[in-house]
């Protein structure tokens, strides 16, 4: 027998088994599951009676998380197939004027307003992506361009034909459509206001509103999020296609020699990612009634952040959209906890420095783990 067969199969690297610990270690939502535990963990300290766990709290930053939650699945999905898209603020800011401007300046009917908006946002999405497989740029600098292209349209459209860059009264013309209500409305209201009769939650104690809960409803912000959340995570680990967007961000080359269409991947991705930052935009326009040209500022890297907390890596071929909704509700929980708790605002920004740096050493670490690198 040659020495070779003589190699025992448990030093075989190939089906080496590994422990319980070790497989908890490398699941990208670790990162997101620890920072929410400590997160939460902290706010019930030091911000429990601040009013930070009631309803109104409780709703203030679930809708905060919500928005975060929205543009991260699309970056997780984005970043996972290997690719980056820094034009997501960019678009927000961009889908919001159009809206506004279909619908309040030409005097469409708004469910013609957001359903062009969402074809021609997608579709500026679809060519960022074609740019980026066409030429073989990186995408940093392929979406760093639309990122000032879009902005530059966004300030430039309203200042031409409005002489403003603020385009409000769109609460007025969405009244009664159909459309705008999956965007601005509410669900469960019956429900919230049964738990306010019954003394559940809290109700308005006088005024016009006396009798009313305080929080009445779920806002269709949330919903979109949690649909969203639903839709990329099942795409993601049970379907052919999910397989196919860790395929193209993890070896590129080899995915195209195994038959997976790589290019058409990538594309489709960069379009969901800019569909989901139009749903962003549109929830926004119809909470404020307006759209400014300065919306969606620094969100792109805001998404990219919850994304990384989350788990996913630079480098692509791994990542979950758990662990970037996880990522999204951390921020959201600490924008609102630090008012509550009565910290500076602006330490946020320091959080979210703070936090990127964790989240980038500890997926180094995870890939090491994975890959055997030292």
């Amino acid at each position: 027998m040659s020495d070779a067969q003589n190699i025992a199969p448990e030093l075989d690297e190939r089906i080496k088994s590994r422990s319980r610990f070790r497989e908890a270690m490398i699941r990208p939502e670790l990162g997101g599951i620890v920072g929410t535990i400590i997160v939460f963990a902290l706010f019930l300290v030091f911000a429990f009676d601040s009013g930070m766990f009631n309803s109104q709290g409780v709703l203030n930053w679930s809708q905060v998380s919500a928005q975060f939650m929205i543009i991260a699945v699309g970056a997780c999905l984005l970043m996972i197939a290997g690719e980056f898209d820094l034009s997501v603020g960019s678009m927000i800011g961009f889908a919001g004027m159009m809206i506004a401007i279909f619908s309040v300046t030409l005097g469409w009917p708004v469910w013609m307003a957001i359903i062009v908006t969402f074809v021609l946002c997608t579709a500026l999405g679809a060519v960022n992506g074609f740019i980026v497989v066409r030429t073989g740029l990186p995408s940093f600098i392929v979406t760093l361009a639309f990122l000032f292209i879009l902005r530059g349209f966004t300030i430039y459209f309203p200042q031409t034909i409005e002489r403003k860059t603020i385009i409000g009264g769109i609460k007025d013309v969405a009244e009664g459509d159909w459309l705008a209500a999956l965007f601005g409305g509410k669900i469960l209201t019956g429900l919230f206001q049964w738990l306010g009769d019954a003394g559940i939650i809290a109700t308005f104690e006088r005024g016009t509103r006396a009798g009313q809960p305080i929080v009445d409803g779920v806002p269709m912000l949330i919903v979109w999020a949690l649909a969203l959340i639903v839709f990329g995570h099942v795409l993601l680990t049970k379907t052919k296609f999910g397989n196919w967007i860790f395929a193209a961000g993890g070896d590129a080359e080899a995915a195209r020699n195994s038959g997976v269409p790589v290019n058409k991947v990538k594309i489709l991705m960069f379009m969901f990612t800019a569909f989901c930052a139009t749903v962003f935009a549109t929830c926004q326009v119809m909470e404020f009634g307006s759209a400014g040209a300065d919306r969606g500022l620094l969100k792109e890297f805001e998404a990219i952040i919850a994304v990384v907390i989350g788990g996913a890596l630079l480098t692509g071929g791994y990542g979950s959209v758990i662990g970037a909704a996880l990522g999204a509700l951390i921020f959201g929980v600490v924008q609102q906890g630090l008012f509550f708790a009565g910290v500076e605002s602006s330490l946020f920004r320091v959080f979210l420095g703070l936090i990127l740096l964790a989240a980038v050493i500890l997926n180094t670490y995870i890939r090491r783990m994975i890959t055997g690198e030292r």
